[in-house]
């Protein structure tokens, strides 16, 4: 219920803020009671919060219409909202906005299904007959052997009905997974042929096996995963593959001489076992293995053993019949292991898998079989099995908390990444990291000679994960500026100058002052607190009157303890 992107009225916007309808505010109903925000992410439906329908007082004054929005395999993502400030019509006038919100939502959605399956064909259907402008564009990406990997909202809707001797009418997984020829009256081939198999080709009419038509069009992939065959003696991959996995690192001969040897493994029948310590990257070099592997446009399905509860990791990974036990869906479902089919099952964090479970789990990798809870027949499943811990597992096999023979199950071949204290390449990664960081905040992505010598000099003890989160952090602070070094998380500054920070509880934040701040202004906190309440919390009019910086502002809050109370609403 945080709010994460926000666009209003200049005009209003100091009382939109008081209303709180700001960055960081926390719409969760239990901070915040009944409000269009909380109770959507609660409900996950579309809804209206008019006024007098708020908990707070403080809210009355606001009339609120939110909708869920959700992913390509209907996963909760967030919520998007519009709001009006003392509306003086009654909750009625808000069934447009409410029309609008969801149409918008829907929007997104699709934009986001888009870019997720940027990669494979993406099939565009519109309703034509009696059902014109009863559901929006359905859409449906497709492999190239014509079997679907996803579908939106609508299709799920409108199509998983239609016949259901051929879809079984269940849960998401009615379309994934079948073949196109199971929907539609026409083979892959054909719709190919006759759009043009490329975005913008001409639109035709399909039908599905109950006779309705759609007029339907087709995008291409805007990279198409390509198969490839390694001739024997082949010791390279080939070059699509050089090229994704080159993407993860700069001039570091280390890193190249790992990557050289990732290569070579690609499509070969062996079990990859990534080592390396938190925050190195371990999923990222298991994501760009798949890639660049025959089994590309197949599921890569990441498992964190470590972040599965030990009572449920078991329905997670093999899944159950329908009935198995109190709670269960009445369906059945899918484990994460079956879902991989195909593809490649990458285990995170194996080494915190419990013990009875890696029993289950060698079964897996010896006969490539699965038996889901309460299920009598084992069933078939093909998948490479890439493994990946921070832990020493010889050390754990010593100790008796991991098996041996799970051990050599996994390491057919082992990939060790080096620490990012150990790179030679930090400046590529720096650049690559704030390049995407900025892009995705639509901000620029300038550093200053000065603030990049700190950034180089820092020991990474985080690695790659405290890097990105540094840089989101500084670009932040820059807000659309060059980063310059006051602009760097404090423990990055505190690291160069040498001043280590004091024990307390809580986040701690240095005192350095930097070129054209004022030392002394506002340096108390009860001075900073008087000037922020006077300004009602505008951090600019703030930092102008006492004549410093924002950043200077906004750190010297953290050190003191000061949080905005739109923070806790």
């Amino acid at each position: 219920g945080v709010t994460i992107d926000y666009i209003g009225n200049d005009t209003w916007d100091t009382l939109l803020r008081r209303a709180g309808l700001a960055l960081g505010a926390d719409w969760n109903e239990i901070h915040a009671g009944t409000n269009g925000i909380g109770t959507c992410v609660a409900e996950r439906l579309a809804l209206t919060c008019h006024q007098d329908d708020h908990y707070y007082i403080g809210h009355v004054d606001l009339s609120c219409t939110a909708t869920p929005l959700f992913d390509p395999l209907g996963v909760f993502m967030g919520v998007l909202n519009l709001s009006v400030l003392s509306s003086p019509h009654a909750r009625a006038s808000q069934h447009l906005i409410k029309h609008m919100t969801v149409l918008y939502g829907r929007m997104i959605e699709d934009a986001n299904f888009i870019h997720q399956f940027r990669e494979h064909w993406i099939l565009r259907l519109g309703t034509v007959g009696p059902l014109v402008d009863v559901c929006g564009e359905i859409m449906l990406a497709v492999d190239r052997d014509g079997r679907i990997v996803g579908a939106n909202a609508d299709a799920r809707r409108v199509l998983r009905l239609l016949d259901a001797t051929r879809i079984s009418p269940e849960d998401r997984s009615d379309l994934v997974g079948h073949h196109l020829s199971g929907v539609f009256g026409s083979r892959i081939d054909d719709i190919w042929r006759l759009t043009k198999g490329t975005a913008g080709g001409d639109r035709i009419i399909v039908t599905t096996w109950d006779g309705q038509g759609y007029s339907a069009s087709v995008m291409a992939p805007k990279a198409a995963p390509t198969r490839y065959r390694v001739d024997e003696g082949d010791t390279l991959a080939n070059p699509r593959r050089e090229e994704i996995l080159g993407r993860i690192a700069g001039e570091d001969s280390h890193m190249k001489q790992l990557l050289d040897r990732a290569a070579r493994l690609v499509d070969k029948p062996i079990s990859i076992l990534i080592q390396g310590e938190t925050g190195t990257g371990k999923e990222v070099l298991a994501q760009a293995l798949h890639d660049s592997s025959q089994r590309a446009d197949k599921p890569f399905v990441a498992v964190n053993c470590a972040a599965i509860p030990e009572s449920l990791i078991e329905s997670e990974l093999f899944g159950y019949m329908p009935g198995t036990f109190t709670g269960a869906r009445n369906k059945g479902m899918k484990g994460l292991i079956q879902r991989a089919d195909g593809g490649t099952l990458f285990l995170d964090e194996i080494g915190d898998m419990p013990l009875l479970l890696q029993t289950r789990l060698l079964r897996v990798l010896s006969e490539r079989e699965i038996l889901p809870l309460g299920a009598d027949r084992p069933i078939k499943v093909d998948l490479h099995v890439v493994a990946a811990s921070h832990r020493d597992l010889r050390r754990q096999i010593s100790a008796g908390s991991f098996r041996e023979d799970l051990y050599y199950r996994l390491c057919g071949a082992t990939l060790a990444l080096p620490a990012v204290r150990e790179r030679q390449d930090k400046a590529f990664l720096i650049d690559r990291i704030l390049r995407a960081e900025a892009g995705a905040m639509q901000t620029s992505a300038s550093i200053s000679p000065q603030a990049m010598v700190l950034l180089l000099r820092y020991e990474w003890p985080g690695n790659v994960r405290e890097m990105r989160n540094a840089l989101c952090f500084a670009l932040s602070i820059a807000d659309g500026e060059q980063i310059d070094v006051q602009h760097l998380p404090p423990n990055i500054i505190d690291a160069a100058v040498g001043q280590p920070q004091a024990r307390m509880q809580g986040p701690v934040y240095p005192t350095l002052e930097f070129a054209g701040e004022r030392a002394g202004a506002g340096d108390e906190p009860s001075d900073l607190l008087k000037v922020l309440r006077c300004h009602h919390w505008n951090i600019a009019d703030t930092a102008r009157e006492l004549g410093l910086s924002r950043s200077t502002v906004y750190r010297r809050m953290k050190r003191d303890g000061i949080v905005s109370p739109i923070h806790f609403l």
